[in-house]
């Protein structure tokens, strides 16, 4: 008996940290932004990748199993998984992660959206009525999304607040950094003309100062044809840009048909963590976004 009671002690220091929550994360970019506000205190599950459309997910039964775990779910909102999400959530039935509820954390509440439209007909391709969600590819959204995650952690997990707002303080000082050390970086391409093939860019572009001369898409979420292709090539001819860009789950072939008879650079961007084999966190993502882009101009 007094050899397992000396025993108990190593037994419980031997054991692993439990996660104290459950996080089901809609897209990479919040799921690296979980890891690093929870630390060890939070289980991240990333619904979807950076090979993913974050609009065309199929709501299967393997999501919705870990949606029915959750304790919170950290998505980006603004109708950008409303072709899926609202389905995990019925059939999950978790009262917790319930619209409403304090498990609810979609990123672009806490960030000023922009392209807000006048007015909602679905003829005019995918329009979000909140507005773009594509928050994430200006890294200056993060730090408010992360700041209102870490309060949410904290309330969900009183027990870690400390840990979460430590984690908080610590992110907030590596990130002002980087945010600095990339806005230098990127520097040539401010008042850079470029291309696009879907209309998700308008928070880089405003962050970096980039001109968006034409989408390859007719309307946002619509595949171009042969003639919009050839109109497209049109106003290039009028207003060259610099490079067309991509995110890296899109079908290559329209921006390489434009690559081509543009003459100019294709290039492709992350999107998001795990886009491309560099951009493995959320620093590097940005690192890897606009080392792309500068090799453009380059090219």
């Amino acid at each position: 008996m007094r050899k397992y009671l000396l025993l108990a002690p190593l037994i419980a220091l031997s054991t692993p940290a439990h996660a104290n929550l459950n996080v089901f994360a809609c897209e990479p970019e919040w799921g690296a932004l979980s890891t690093e506000i929870g630390g060890d205190k939070v289980n991240v599950y990333t619904a979807t990748t950076g090979a993913q459309d974050p609009h065309q997910i199929q709501a299967r039964p393997s999501l919705i199993a870990k949606a029915r775990s959750a304790d919170v779910t950290v998505c980006d909102g603004a109708e950008l998984e409303i072709g899926w999400m609202p389905m995990i959530l019925q059939q999950a039935n978790n009262s917790k992660i319930a619209p409403g509820q304090p498990g609810d954390f979609t990123a672009t509440s806490y960030v000023r959206l922009q392209e807000q439209p006048s007015r909602l007909d679905r003829a005019e391709g995918d329009i979000h009525a909140a507005g773009n969600p594509h928050i994430q590819t200006d890294p200056r959204n993060i730090l408010p999304v992360a700041k209102a995650l870490a309060a949410r952690f904290a309330q969900l997990d009183a027990a870690n607040a400390a840990t979460y707002n430590g984690r908080l303080a610590d992110f907030a000082k590596r990130w002002t950094t980087a945010l600095a050390k990339w806005t230098a970086q990127a520097a040539p391409l401010k008042g850079v003309n470029i291309a696009v093939q879907h209309h998700a860019w308008i928070y880089m572009e405003q962050w970096l100062g980039l001109h968006e001369v034409v989408p390859l898409e007719p309307k946002p979420g619509v595949p171009p044809s042969s003639g919009y292709l050839a109109e497209v090539l049109q106003k290039l001819q009028a207003t060259p840009a610099k490079f067309v860009i991509r995110a890296a789950y899109e079908d290559d072939r329209p921006s390489s048909f434009v690559s081509e008879h543009a003459g100019i650079p294709a290039v492709m961007l992350p999107y998001t963590v795990g886009g491309t084999d560099q951009a493995k966190d959320l620093f590097s993502l940005y690192d890897d976004t606009i080392n792309r882009m500068l090799q453009g101009l380059k090219k």
